[in-house]
């Protein structure tokens, strides 16, 4: 039987360090479990794709990783090549110094960008690939942090997450409980982040979160 905590997992692996074993076993593992899906670097989304074709697990890939801090031009090349490769989902990271900065117009038109990027790749009459931003919460103020939220809900995409994972701290249920009373509904929130205990995967759920990324799926199911 399923465990009911895998539909919230995206399996992830983004260590640099990563070879094509490791992909494979990620998927694998994803297979097994019955997570929502896995999350791998854009180079690794082919491959991720030859193996889980036919099956539900979701192909998730990153763009702008891990700083955010590329043109606007070259995330919308990065979504663009890693529709065309397959992926289904992207989890696009903000440009932490405009926000912070208060350029609030130019924060909303990058994540606009990669939204119209993900609804010319989807096929007539299909739903187009999911659009997550990571803000980065760590590095933020609670009310960047909501500000952050509320551009991203107006510029279409479709999740907030708190975390890339690779910044001095990751998911907190405090940001998510934040997140959530921000959006009310409006938009969905994934985890991701030092998610190592299902106590810790299952308090971020209670808060508000849809979504978990993590590395450590297999341990979370019991």
């Amino acid at each position: 039987m399923r465990d009911e905590l895998a539909k919230y997992i995206e399996h992830t692996l983004l260590l640099p360090q990563a070879v094509e074993s490791d992909y494979e076993r990620l998927c694998r593992e994803a297979l097994e479990y019955e997570f929502h899906g896995v999350c791998v670097p854009p180079s690794r989304v082919r491959l991720a794709c030859s193996i889980l074709d036919g099956s539900d697990v979701r192909v998730v890939t990153v763009v702008g990783f891990p700083l955010g801090f590329q043109t606007t031009a070259a995330k919308v090349f990065e979504a663009e090549n890693a529709l065309a490769e397959g992926a289904q989902e992207l989890d696009l990271v903000i440009n932490i110094g405009l926000l912070k900065e208060g350029l609030w117009t130019a924060v909303e038109q990058e994540i606009s960008s990669i939204v119209r990027a993900a609804e010319r790749a989807a096929d007539s009459g299909e739903e187009s690939p999911v659009v997550k931003v990571i803000i980065e919460t760590c590095y933020l103020t609670d009310k960047e942090k909501s500000t952050a939220a509320q551009i991203i809900h107006a510029a279409g995409a479709d999740f907030v997450k708190t975390s890339t994972g690779f910044g001095p701290q990751g998911a907190s249920v405090e940001d998510v409980a934040l997140l959530h009373e921000t959006v009310r509904g409006e938009l969905r929130i994934k985890a991701a982040g030092g998610i190592r205990t299902r106590d810790h995967a299952m308090a971020l759920v209670k808060a508000g979160a849809v979504r978990l990324g993590t590395s450590r799926g297999p341990d979370l199911i019991k």
